[in-house]
């Protein structure tokens, strides 16, 4: 792991720097929807702490938000898979008393199915998009609890519902991410504490040359980080829960969601369902 800080620009003033709205701290930050959300929340007057294994990529990130916002930029270069620095990243979360948002974004997918994928490459893609999440996500919400107020924003995806799109894997830790943030806000809501679970579709970044589908980037149905990350931010604003960019109906959304939740007292009954037929099964048996 190692750590760079990044002071604002010597001939920034006071008075041209924004006043702050606390520290934003951003996993997968130096490229694609991480980066991006960088560059938006340091414009929206948030101070950073930059998480990824690329420390020049980091760094070279660090400058020029400095450069055009007059920010304070802190880099971590951690990798989440390594339990040792996870748990350093855990205690700047639960230390720093100056965050007030995490955005979850670091995550690593694959288009590959069971028969094709490795199975040592399916758990590390748990460890990152599950296991990390949840860990920084506990260490934070305490603190965020504590205070009354506070920001997580987990980056989810549409194959967490569309699950058969994609690596079974992939899609399931985003059903996981999708799951988990209901669960926040039942639990968080009433603390000041709000979470959001984003969902995008295909997006432009470097997500699909590691998954193995480049071709994907240059897809007509394929948006850009830009408009994802601007999208997911009004939703913040506007107080959804979950956000959707892509999804043209939010209505869609709404009743899907307001059905789950019908289904879900219809699963108490102490009998099964009638076409099981299990009177038949036991005249049968005797």
């Amino acid at each position: 792991m190692t750590t760079t800080e990044q002071s604002p620009n010597p001939v920034s003033t006071a008075s041209s720097v924004p006043t702050t709205k606390g520290t934003a701290l951003i996993t997968g930050a130096s490229a694609g929807i991480g980066a991006v959300y960088a560059d938006r929340l340091a414009r929206r007057g948030y101070d950073l702490i930059l998480v990824a294994r690329n420390a020049a990529r980091l760094t070279a990130l660090a400058e020029r938000l400095i450069a055009a916002t007059g920010r304070s930029v802190k880099t971590l270069a951690i990798d989440l898979n390594d339990k040792a620095e996870l748990a350093t990243l855990e205690n700047v979360l639960r230390d720093d008393a100056s965050i007030t948002l995490l955005v979850n974004n670091a995550g690593v997918g694959s288009v590959a199915s069971v028969l094709d994928s490795d199975v040592d490459e399916m758990t590390a893609m748990i460890d990152l998009n599950i296991t990390a999440l949840t860990r920084l996500t506990y260490a934070v919400a305490p603190v965020f609890a504590a205070k009354g107020a506070g920001a997580i924003v987990n980056i989810a995806s549409v194959v967490g519902i569309a699950v058969e799109a994609l690596n079974g894997v992939y899609s399931a830790s985003k059903s996981y991410v999708l799951s988990f943030g209901h669960a926040l806000q039942r639990d968080l809501s009433n603390k000041g504490v709000r979470v959001q679970t984003v969902l995008p579709a295909a997006t432009a970044t470097e997500f699909w040359d590691v998954a193995g589908y480049a071709k994907q980037k240059e897809a007509a149905s394929t948006m850009s980080a830009e408009d994802l990350v601007d999208a997911a931010l009004v939703g913040l604003d506007q107080g959804e829960t979950v956000t959707i960019p892509t999804l043209q109906d939010g209505d869609d959304w709404a009743r899907w969601e307001a059905d789950r939740r019908l289904l879900a007292p219809k699963f108490s009954n102490a009998k099964p369902a009638p076409r099981y037929r299990l009177d038949d099964v036991a005249s049968k048996s005797v």
